[in-house]
């Protein structure tokens, strides 16, 4: 199992989930835990996925993300587990 770390954050909008989850469906990315809350009007999800089925480059998929997160007005950012962690132990 390859494991990542899936961030959204922004202005909370109708269909960010389910445009998130989509992409994650249709790249085989397997959903793990997923954690959400809007806080006065602003969205937060935190999600870790499983991306041992992924047929595309992982670069790729991380731009095709961020890109996806443009196009909805939010922050998408994915981070494989290990970067995550060390970034986060400082």
């Amino acid at each position: 199992m390859k494991r990542c770390i899936v961030t959204v954050l922004g202005k909370d909008t109708v269909g960010i989930i389910a445009k998130v989850c989509t992409y994650l469906a249709n790249n085989n990315i397997n959903i793990l835990d997923i954690s959400q809350t809007i806080i006065e009007g602003y969205f937060n999800m935190m999600m870790i996925v499983d991306v041992a089925g992924l047929e595309k480059d992982f670069k790729l998929v991380c731009d095709e993300m961020n890109a996806l997160g443009e196009e909805t007005g939010v922050c998408i950012r994915c981070q494989k587990e290990e970067i995550f962690e060390k970034m986060h132990r400082l």
